[in-house]
């Protein structure tokens, strides 16, 4: 596997180390906090890009966290994205930033607006890194304008080793996996960056044009007028890497679902209606709206993404919902419009079990709270319990194979404070002694695992533990 330290840009701290005016000084009393336990994160003059909010952050939350481990997770994995995975630079007068997922060198719509998703509420005091958000956007827009149905894209008109596939691929895309999700993340980030930071600049034309390729691409994929133009087949052993009856997937039944072909964790869907991004779809399409309502003044654009919105809802409500034998009605994880459900959960956001982090549905939903209890349970064919732990995995890497994500987002969406502290005490116990996230580990073994460097779990990590800090739970934290 390709290390880290390959990939870091000698000398390339970025546009925020302009701003450090006291940086070492922070770096060391950082430091002091963390003698027990030796740093992971690469040195200095070897980061991508350095954030004074950000190191001020791992200084706060470090000083308040008593378990040297702990704090040291934090401090390592919080800041990975920044430190080895964005490249920054300014194209055309504007910012853009090329952010790899980690030990694969391209760039997933869906993990970059996730990787840096976690700095936006800093960005108010500190110009460099909200440049570099805004970057991230601006890179998506590029991406989207390229090709709406592709889910990872090269940092150049390279060839990747998905250029074989029997779709149609471009110089400019790593892989081309039509999923709903990548879409959705595009948007998310926009949307929020906006709210943060007040700043209406990354909606350009450009931006305006994509977002009417993303309505355009999910009118296209409800399939209400033949089978649309997105086709995939890929010569390969993984039955999952490949979609049936020659690219186009398995047979859907038009009724106001979206098809995603592909998942999140860029496995094929069994059945193509994917409902857990369905909802999704419902949260960018409003949030679209109201962007196109209140910054580039689109009525009539806002009442297409709303009307398209309510539709899926409804398609939702009635097609999407089902009695479960043991958990009373429950969401299924995909249905074909044909009356065939799977009730399964996968690890990769959005799930299931992620719905309310990703502002799908309200915490307190019983359809969701039934769901809940299934997805974390053994009738859930993809929950694994093992000696180390138990969590949610899925068919991308396996049987026994728990994901840290599932964990995070367990405790993200979780209201009960044994369930937090169980969740954070077995990442903290099972991050094999690197410090960080991984994709996946062993259930009863977790130095048997996948990706040792998957940015996304490593921030989205650093988020839980910030966010339960600014929620006062810094005393769960201190006695896990």
């Amino acid at each position: 596997m390709v290390t880290r330290r390959n990939f870091l840009k000698a000398g390339g701290l970025g546009l925020a180390a302009m701003a450090l005016t006291s940086k070492e000084s922070i770096f060391a009393e950082t430091n002091s906090v963390l003698t027990q336990i030796a740093s992971k994160r690469p040195e200095l003059s070897k980061r991508n890009f350095t954030s004074r909010a950000v190191e001020e952050t791992i200084l706060q939350v470090t000083k308040q966290l008593k378990d040297p481990k702990l704090a040291l997770m934090f401090e390592t994995c919080f800041p990975n994205t920044l430190d080895t995975t964005v490249h920054y630079r300014t194209m055309d007068g504007k910012p853009d930033t090329f952010v790899y997922t980690g030990d694969i060198h391209a760039m997933w719509l869906r993990d970059s607006a996730a990787q840096v998703f976690p700095y936006l509420s800093l960005t108010k005091k500190d110009e460099p890194l909200r440049l570099l958000i805004a970057g991230v956007i601006n890179r998506q827009t590029k991406c989207v304008l390229i090709d709406p149905y592709a889910n990872a894209f090269n940092d150049a008109s390279v060839e990747s080793e998905w250029m074989t596939d029997l779709t149609d691929m471009k110089p400019e895309l790593h892989e081309r996996k039509w999923e709903i999700d990548s879409l959705c993340y595009t948007v998310r980030l926009a949307y929020h960056y906006w709210k943060i930071t007040g700043d209406t600049s990354v909606f350009s034309p450009d931006w305006e044009t994509a977002a009417g390729l993303i309505l355009k691409t999910f009118k296209e994929q409800q399939r209400k007028e033949g089978l649309g133009p997105y086709q995939f087949q890929r010569k390969t052993e993984r039955q999952l890497d490949t979609l049936s009856n020659d690219g186009w997937g398995a047979p859907v039944k038009p009724v106001g679902l979206i098809v995603s072909s592909f998942r999140p964790s860029d496995d094929a869907t069994t059945f193509g209606f994917l409902i857990p991004s369905n909802l999704f779809a419902v949260v960018s399409l409003k949030q679209l709206a109201e962007i196109s309502t209140q910054v580039t003044k689109n009525a009539e654009f806002a009442s297409k993404c709303t009307s398209l919105a309510n539709e899926v809802q409804n398609a939702i409500d009635k097609y999407a919902i089902a009695d479960h034998l043991n958990y009373g009605k429950i969401y299924a994880f995909e249905v074909d419009g044909f009356g065939n459900r799977l009730f399964m959960d996968d690890s990769n956001a959005p799930s299931l079990l992620a719905l309310p982090y990703l502002g799908c549905v309200e915490n307190n939903d019983p359809i969701y709270q039934n769901t809940r209890k299934f997805v974390w349970s053994a009738d859930n064919p993809y929950f694994f319990k093992g000696k180390a732990a138990e969590g949610i995995g899925g068919p991308h890497i396996g049987y026994d194979m728990v994901w840290p994500m599932s964990l995070i987002m367990k405790a993200m969406t979780s209201v009960n404070d044994a369930e937090i502290k169980h969740c954070v005490r077995t990442l903290r116990n099972t991050d094999a002694g690197t410090l960080f996230m991984h994709e996946s580990f062993h259930k009863d073994n977790p130095e048997k695992f996948t990706r040792s460097w998957f940015a996304w779990a490593n921030t989205l990590f650093g988020e839980l533990i910030l966010k339960l800090i600014n929620e006062g739970k810094l005393s769960l934290l201190n006695n896990l």
